[in-house]
């Protein structure tokens, strides 16, 4: 029974390494198409674009979220805001109400429905050719929007952009693990992007051709996780996701243990319930790396964490049970001997070996991630920090997210 559950812990240790290892390889075949600007960029021609700020009881944060679209490096006249009250119950509604004043700006206010009905509230009022989010806690980058639409003018078959989110202005030890994951996730997305395998359209600013809503319909519920759903289902139509490695969209990150749980829950409850929705499109070659890679990857990295965390609880109380048999067979028995490191029990064995390889692809990629969000430096305490917060705390949400899914629970958004 041991030599089984061993196959089964180096079969997902393999695959771990495996996505580094193909990840890596595709960054060196990649390289040089990664572009990182500096300063101000000019478009051939400046398309108008409406961006919608989604807002519920966002009183603390929306009037900055509105000030940074204010700030982009674009023609204001082809430029429309909108800002909609998804049924707010704080002064989120008299805050925003304010900006109805700008020709730029519309203003509206709604029932509580969800995020999802307040973006196709918005769908239904543009008239512009592109379509973007802004969530309200977050801020936009000056050349953004710029940037974003270089993307577009560069290759006509992009449907949508995404840009790379980072975390804006951690102040406690978990915000700096999330910036570390931040930047990881900017390599990531990177990647996924070359392998036209990308599976969410951030909130933060992803920018759609409309032709998009028009040829596969509005956003859905998705399980409170719209941005996800609506990327699964452009991959299942062919529609061309790019990433801008160089839009820079800063949100704020949970500010405790308890905050991102319930985010994290949310978000990997989306994935497994989404992914069950479009359970017809995995390992069909014609729905291209999307369906034979990110999806695959996704429910395996669930599937090991999983399993290696319930080993890991299983040999603590298989140590305690053999501590407590030894109690009542001896009783207290300290030994007096002297412990002397020896190298001969030095961990030799090749799930050593794969565990080093695993993290320092993790290192490897967080410092690449750092590089294209363009840190001054490419080290930081941050990545340090990310190993204990993401390590005790994810197994708990992922195994919280996969009960709630047997037993049809839905987390709560907040």
């Amino acid at each position: 029974m041991a030599s089984i559950f061993n196959i089964i812990l180096y079969v997902f240790i393999f695959l771990s390494v495996y996505v580094q290892v193909f990840f890596f390889v595709t960054f060196l075949e990649n390289r040089k198409k990664i572009v990182i600007r500096n300063g101000g960029i000019k478009l051939d021609f400046y398309p108008a674009v409406t961006i919608t700020v989604p807002c519920f009881n966002e009183e603390k944060t929306v009037s900055e979220t509105v000030s940074s679209l204010f700030e982009l490096n674009y023609p204001k006249d082809r430029l429309k805001i909108f800002l909609i009250d998804d049924g707010s119950t704080d002064n989120t509604w008299k805050i925003i109400s304010k900006f109805s004043k700008y020709p730029n700006i519309k203003v509206f206010h709604k029932e509580n429905g969800g995020k999802h009905t307040a973006l196709n509230l918005a769908l239904q009022n543009i008239e512009t050719d592109f379509f973007g989010c802004l969530d309200a806690d977050s801020l936009a980058h000056p050349e953004s929007l710029v940037r974003i639409m270089s993307c577009f003018e560069k290759d006509a078959n992009n449907m949508a952009v995404i840009p790379s989110v980072v975390v804006n202005a951690p102040k406690n030890f978990i915000q700096n693990a999330q910036k570390a994951e931040y930047d990881m996730g900017v390599y990531f997305k990177k990647m996924l992007g070359f392998l036209g395998a990308i599976n969410v359209t951030p909130g933060p600013f992803t920018i759609f051709r409309k032709e998009v809503f028009e040829k596969i319909g509005p956003y859905r519920h998705g399980h409170n996780a719209e941005d996800m759903e609506i990327a699964y289902r452009m991959q299942k139509n062919h529609c061309k996701i790019e990433h801008c490695n160089d839009a820079f969209i800063y949100t704020n990150s949970p500010s405790s243990v308890k905050k991102l749980y319930k985010q994290r829950l949310r978000w990997i409850y989306g994935f497994i319930n989404n992914t069950l929705d479009y359970k017809s499109v995995l390992f069909r070659k014609k729905y291209g790396n999307f369906s034979v890679f990110t999806l695959p990857m996704g429910i395996v990295s669930i599937l090991s964490v999983s399993y290696l965390f319930g080993k890991i609880i299983y040999n603590i109380f298989d140590f305690l049970y053999s501590k407590l048999l030894q109690f009542e067979a001896v009783g207290l028995n300290f030994s007096s001997k002297k412990i002397v490191f020896d190298s001969f029990y030095i961990n030799a064995q090749p799930f050593f070996f794969l565990m080093i390889v695993v993290y320092s692809s993790i290192i490897f990629a967080i410092i690449l991630g750092r590089y294209m969000t363009k840190e001054k430096s490419l080290f930081s305490l941050n990545t340090l920090y990310f190993f204990p917060v993401f390590s005790i705390i994810a197994p708990f949400w992922l195994l919280k997210a996969v009960y709630n899914t047997i037993l049809q629970r839905k987390p709560a958004w907040r």
